[in-house]
């Protein structure tokens, strides 16, 4: 088992990411998982992603407050314990358009 203490997550910088810090949880530099990784970001009001794909699906996982996931088809707003699956190539990004801190888990393949 490989245990990772919040007090020790290291934070990674995520490209086209404004007003986020990013701690990675599992995986890449965290742990040796093979698969996949998990991560938790932090979006400060008016934080985001600018719009981008990834050649792999993510999951988000909203854990505090909300953010608005936008895609193709159009803005979905997710709140606490929301989840959404993005396609892999599926172009979003991610706006943080409340008042207060928007914390997401992300889960990714490597």
């Amino acid at each position: 088992m490989k245990v990772t203490r919040w007090n020790a997550a290291k934070q990674y910088a995520a490209k086209k990411h404004f007003g986020m810090v990013g701690f990675r949880l599992q995986g890449q530099e965290a742990s040796s998982t093979q698969n996949f990784w998990v991560g938790l970001s932090q979006f400060l009001p008016g934080g985001g992603a600018e719009k981008s794909s990834s050649p792999t699906e993510k999951v988000y996982v909203v854990l505090e407050g909300e953010v608005t996931v936008i895609t193709s088809e159009g803005e979905t707003v997710l709140g606490p314990l929301d989840s959404c699956l993005l396609a892999a190539n599926e172009e979003r990004s991610v706006e943080n358009r409340s008042n207060n801190v928007a914390r997401m888990l992300v889960v990714s393949p490597n």
